[in-house]
């Protein structure tokens, strides 16, 4: 693993108790995310497999659940994955990391990828993008969010703890085209502006693709 993943490893563990208290029941408060995520599980054919991929606390693996999905998390961070378990015990949540996925090819009817992105440089998308469509079976579904624009932020404090990360905005025309050019056929790009007082203030963007 890279230095830089592991710098993300390590502020995620250090964070990962205040971000669980924080952030597990923000689905409350989004009822776009929630209709998207409804129609994401209407998708998902009976008894497919689900990975909630960069799942952090799990809210959104518990979310699909309660919707009848088979779903189970991964994230990189070991300190995240120990919350997750903690707020779902009823759904598997393991460690994994994104740029080398530790799945048989085709084993999943679904990716939801939350802000999984967030925390990856442009040029590695490419490889995220091609791991995915590698671990879903053909026409599988991957429901991606991400923060839209060009900025870049260096944070090294969040929340009183100290971090050393890179967060990073992308166009929606931009992730459209890298996932077009590893094996994914684009079917929506939804946008909204955020929610006041909820999250943090970006403009957010939401993809629904398949594997081709």
């Amino acid at each position: 693993m890279s230095k830089e993943r592991n710098l993300v490893r390590e502020s995620y563990d250090r964070i990962a108790e205040e971000y669980a208290r924080r952030i597990a029941d923000e689905l409350q408060h989004k009822p776009l995310d929630r209709q998207l995520l409804d129609r994401f599980a209407t998708q998902i054919r009976a008894g497919g497999q689900v990975c909630d991929m960069g799942c952090g606390p799990g809210h959104v693996a518990s979310y699909l659940k309660q919707a009848g999905v088979s779903v189970w998390g991964l994230d990189l961070s070991p300190g995240m994955v120990d919350q997750a378990r903690r707020l779902n015990p009823d759904i598997q949540f393991r460690e994994g990391n994104m740029l080398a996925l530790n799945l048989p090819d085709g084993s999943l009817a679904g990716i939801a990828a939350f802000y999984a992105i967030v925390n990856i440089p442009r040029n590695s998308l490419p490889v995220v993008f091609s791991e995915m469509a590698r671990v879903l079976e053909r026409s599988g579904i991957l429901f991606l969010a991400f923060h839209a624009g060009t900025d870049v932020l260096r944070e090294e404090e969040l929340w009183g703890y100290p971090i050393a990360m890179d967060f990073f905005f992308f166009q929606p025309s931009e992730i459209r085209k890298l996932l077009q050019a590893t094996g994914f056929v684009v079917e929506e790009v939804v946008e909204r502006d955020p929610y006041p007082e909820v999250e943090y203030q970006s403009h957010r963007a939401y993809i629904f693709a398949r594997r081709a």
